[in-house]
């Protein structure tokens, strides 16, 4: 076999090792996961009826969803919080829609008495996702709901 041809082998082998290896490695990195179509709302309780405030999200990730962690607070409140704050919240209920999506529904049940302490006005819903491989994504405007009385 002629130099030439060794030559540019070797070096085709060694290019087509690389590619494969850099686009094995781009397939293998981790992802934070993702949360999509938020919407939350807010329904007064009636004098038959209790009322609710109901926070739901698509969320993905490449390893599957462990959990959705849900706040809502005042925006008249500041109190704008954390993402370290958001590990000690209610979780709401997850159920996967495929391998990597889970389909996440937080409910809270709204009493009158509940009711008549709830500031009106804007509120807003911050979340804090967690994947099964432990990446994490928090979202601290994740969406906005009105209370009225």
């Amino acid at each position: 076999m002629s130099k030439r041809i060794l030559v540019p082998s070797v070096i085709g082998v060694v290019a087509l090792g690389a590619l494969a290896a850099g686009g094995f490695a781009m397939a293998s990195t981790a992802t934070e996961p993702t949360v999509g179509n938020s919407s939350a709302t807010y329904t007064a309780p009636s004098r038959q009826d209790v009322g609710k405030l109901s926070y739901t999200a698509d969320v993905s990730d490449n390893s599957g969803v462990r959990e959705l962690r849900v706040i809502a607070w005042p925006v008249s409140s500041k109190l704008d919080p954390t993402e370290a704050e958001l590990r000690y919240v209610d979780k709401a209920e997850c159920r996967s829609t495929s391998e990597e999506t889970s389909r996440c529904t937080y409910t809270l049940k709204v009493t009158q008495q509940d009711a008549a302490d709830l500031a009106e006005g804007t509120w807003q819903v911050s979340v804090l996702a967690t994947a099964k491989d432990g990446d994490t994504k928090f979202v601290p405007r994740a969406a906005t709901f009105d209370v009225i009385r």
